[in-house]
């Protein structure tokens, strides 16, 4: 429980600041970097709670996770008006945010009951929704929309290899860390190399308007 709180808490620091990040590009004043932060932050554990019926919700049953989101967006509102943010940084904290997600999600719908692929995909939403909503509301393409760039696959990978390792007797720890090494080395290497799936070999250009 504790471990799996902690990380927890970590993806909500990592993706408030990459709502920080995306609402800084666009120019919004600090209510709006606010809710931004606020919805990657908590989006995703949100709808994952209300799928699995699991009440209170999260951050309404443990407060720190307000506490946390808040902190990690004044932290980073400092960071960027003393120093320019890296290049990728955005692209980073999702990464990381990403990571620690999935695998908390996917603990937490493991104690909800919830097993093999369902437990997988409520990491996944855990891990993607609150980034869908930031760039949503930031109005840029989701993450999870651009072509090929490894962030469901790696959000699937991790949660598949976190699951497996306990099926077979591994401890929930190292597990967990394993799995959360394969979202993060997965999320890098396609922002470094550009490393990306194939594409699925459909015909491009507009629908017929007869069909």
């Amino acid at each position: 429980m504790e471990l799996r709180h902690s990380i927890e808490l970590l993806g909500v620091a990592a993706f408030a600041a990459s709502g920080v990040l995306s609402a800084g590009r666009k120019g919004m004043d600090l209510i709006g970097v606010a809710a931004i932060a606020f919805v990657a932050a908590l989006g995703g554990g949100t709808i994952r709670d209300l799928l699995l019926d699991r009440h209170p919700i999260g951050w309404i049953a443990s407060p720190d996770f307000l506490w946390v989101c808040l902190s990690a967006t004044v932290v980073t509102l400092a960071w960027v008006r003393v120093r320019q943010p890296p290049h990728r940084a955005l692209q980073t904290a999702d990464a990381l945010g990403l990571a620690l997600f999935v695998i908390g999600g996917t603990g937490i719908a493991e104690q909800a009951g919830q097993r093999g692929l369902v437990a997988m995909l409520m990491g996944v939403i855990t891990g993607a929704a609150g980034g869908v909503l930031r760039d949503v509301l930031s109005a840029e393409i989701p993450m999870v929309l651009r072509p090929g760039r490894l962030y469901v696959t790696a959000a699937i990978a991790g949660a598949s290899l976190y699951l497996a390792l306990e099926a077979i007797g591994m401890p929930r720890r190292p597990a967990s860390v394993a799995g959360m090494i394969v979202i993060a080395l997965l999320r890098f290497a396609a922002m470094r190399w550009d490393v990306r799936l194939p594409p699925p070999g459909l015909p491009a250009g507009d629908l017929d308007p007869d069909m």
